[in-house]
């Protein structure tokens, strides 16, 4: 099963495109921001914005930050 539903992530952008892309950007975000953690300097990285049980995966705290609506994206022009 998958966990966040596809229908509850189409609701917080405009498409599939939308989806992977923005979910793509954040995991990289947070695989920095704990690559840096246990460096001791994270201060230039955000923190997971979800509480979560699935916290070595970040592909999926990703998807879960944009189903709770905590993401906004803009496409360049």
């Amino acid at each position: 099963m998958i966990r966040p539903r596809v229908d509850k992530l189409l609701d917080n952008t405009d498409s599939h495109y939308a989806v992977v892309l923005v979910a793509a950007k954040r995991a990289r975000q947070l695989n920095s921001y704990y690559r840096a953690l246990g460096e001791g300097s994270y201060e230039e990285y955000t923190p997971p914005m979800v509480e979560t049980h699935a916290r070595s995966n970040y592909l999926t705290i990703a998807l879960e930050e944009l189903a709770a609506g905590k993401l906004n994206y803009r496409y360049r022009a």
